[in-house]
């Protein structure tokens, strides 16, 4: 299995990867709402491992008659509420990545994702954009994935009764005013993970809500099969976990939520100790991405521009001003999203402008 390496075109090759972990997703092995560095790892792989994981939304109990299967039940059934907690997403994980120390960057492949249900939910929440606009009341739309096109469209919507405040609440809805909506429109199916990443060297529980360092709920629709995130590493092990999976996406999320469905995940993990990065770096087929994170977004746009001069410099060998100029006239900077607490901001710069040689 070829793969391009941060810097330029060079490769490398993992064509015998030294195992394939199934992962589950079961009360045993999901955790929710938070990263904990002091959680035991449910599994432990080597550089180069393959893992097939399941990754289970919390918002399956919007519609559970198609969002949920025994196995899901008995998750939601089984983790207490009082348990969900500081955040809102069911983790699945953490993994121990063998050697992995703090300071060494983690590689994750994502190479398939594909939804377990044909069905989504979409939360208009109290934690919205513009939750004040419509009255303070929340609105579920449930979403149908068409496989054959690949699109999704609204199957039915209902006013969410009382304020949606219990991570993984299971509604009535087969008894609820159900209502059309979107008639006739349809949305490209776009699978990717909301929430994955390393364990924070901090103690106790670290909320899965606002995205950081170690990754999190970055909530950047491009981290998709066929795309790379890498992650620095904050303790031993790196404890990886995933999360909030999504079949659909703008960039903002304004409503809170995105078309929120499960999805099945192959991955690998490759372990890198020969660079260093301070903050979640996505590599897509066409783009490197770097992302920015806070709770103003001019400081998450001057964090994310900081991080891509810090890339272009180090690792595409450009000086600061070249680099500068370069991301002026080249450099897309877009608001990830703005309903996570701490906001987010990702700037993207085209890997077909440089040179096929790596910069030396």
């Amino acid at each position: 299995m070829a793969h391009t390496m941060v810097q330029g075109s060079q490769r490398t090759e993992h064509t015998n990867p030294s195992g394939l972990h199934l992962l589950r997703a079961t009360p045993e092995t999901c955790h929710w709402g938070y990263f904990d560095a002091s959680l035991p790892p449910v599994i432990k792989v080597k550089s180069g491992d393959l893992i097939q994981a399941e990754a289970v939304t919390h918002h399956a109990g919007d519609a559970p008659e198609h969002m949920m299967d025994d196995a899901v039940r008995h998750i939601f059934n089984t983790i207490p509420e009082s348990d969900r907690n500081p955040g809102v997403h069911l983790m699945t994980g953490p993994i121990w990545v063998e050697d992995a120390k703090p300071g060494d960057m983690l590689e994750v492949r994502y190479l398939r994702m594909t939804p377990r249900f044909d069905y989504g939910s979409n939360l208009a929440a109290n934690w919205g954009h513009l939750y004040k606009e419509f009255g303070e009341q929340e609105r579920v739309t449930i979403y149908r994935l068409d496989k054959a096109t690949n699109q999704a469209e609204a199957f039915y919507a209902y006013d969410f009764e009382g304020k949606y405040e219990i991570p993984g609440k299971i509604t009535n809805c087969p008894e609820c005013d159900r209502q059309t909506a979107l008639n006739g429109v349809r949305v490209p199916v776009r699978p990717h993970l909301g929430t994955a990443g390393v364990a924070p060297d901090v103690k106790g529980r670290v909320s899965t809500i606002p995205p950081g360092a170690h990754g999190g709920n970055i909530d950047n629709w491009r981290i998709g099969a066929g795309a790379t995130m890498f992650y620095p590493v904050a303790v031993d092990g790196a404890l990886f976990s995933i999360g909030d999976p999504h079949i659909s996406q703008g960039d903002g999320e304004i409503s809170g939520t995105a078309i929120e469905a499960s999805l099945d995940v192959l991955f690998q993990i490759v372990l890198r100790k020969d660079f260093e990065f301070p903050s979640p770096l996505l590599e897509t087929p066409k783009y490197w991405i770097v992302h920015g994170f806070d709770e103003d977004l001019n400081v998450a746009m001057r964090g994310a521009s900081m991080d891509m001069l810090k890339f272009l410099h180090e690792e595409r060998k450009l000086s600061k001003n070249d680099a500068y100029s370069l991301m002026s006239i080249s450099a897309d900077f877009t608001v990830t999203q703005v309903v996570d607490g701490r906001q987010g901001v990702h700037v993207r710069i085209p890997r077909d402008i440089f040179p096929l040689s790596d910069p030396k």
